[in-house]
């Protein structure tokens, strides 16, 4: 197929997918190869919550190709980022893990009510838990524990744990002890 072809087998209904292909268009006609390498330069995996709110790399002063970025809804540490940290750190260089939580998240008015809700709903129960929480800080020491704790993870000795305000911008360290 041709690349006029092409063009006019794409959808014009004016979707918000087409939107962001449209967008990557004008991005790849001035998009130059920075011949990065897949391993990060800083040697950090951030852990964050998808919240559209976070702009991870504005937030913490990073550039392109600086971090590996892992991003759920809660920034919870589940099977699944244990997974993406241990390719991060067995295949591609980290070192450091980076967790961060924020005020305000969805998680916080869940329970694991809904997946009992979804299963009525669906008529099939999910898989997966839904890793709601109460209170910020005592999740992000759960998640930091998960990290320090997992036999995958060889580089267990920076694992740090922040809560992210959403209405100033800040972090705020949470001690592991506490």
């Amino acid at each position: 197929m041709s690349s006029s072809a092409d063009s006019a087998a794409v959808r014009t209904d004016g979707t918000v997918t087409d939107r962001l292909v449209e967008a990557n268009r004008r991005y790849a006609a001035a998009f130059t190869d920075p011949g990065m390498d897949a391993r990060p330069v800083l040697k950090v995996a951030v852990v964050a919550c998808m919240d559209a709110r976070l702009d991870l790399h504005a937030a913490l002063g990073l550039e392109l190709g600086d971090c590996h970025t892992i991003r759920n809804a809660g920034g919870v540490v589940t099977d699944d980022i244990i997974r993406s940290l241990t390719i991060s750190q067995r295949a591609l260089g980290t070192r450091s893990v980076v967790l961060i939580h924020h005020t305000g998240c969805g998680l916080l008015n869940l329970t694991e009510d809904f997946r009992h809700e979804l299963a009525a709903e669906v008529g099939q129960r999910p898989t997966w838990a839904v890793e709601a929480f109460k209170d910020l800080d005592e999740d992000v020491r759960q998640s930091m524990q998960r990290v320090r704790t997992s036999p995958f993870l060889p580089h267990t000795d920076d694992v740090r744990g922040f809560v992210f305000d959403v209405t100033t911008g800040l972090l705020r360290e949470i001690d592991p002890q506490s």
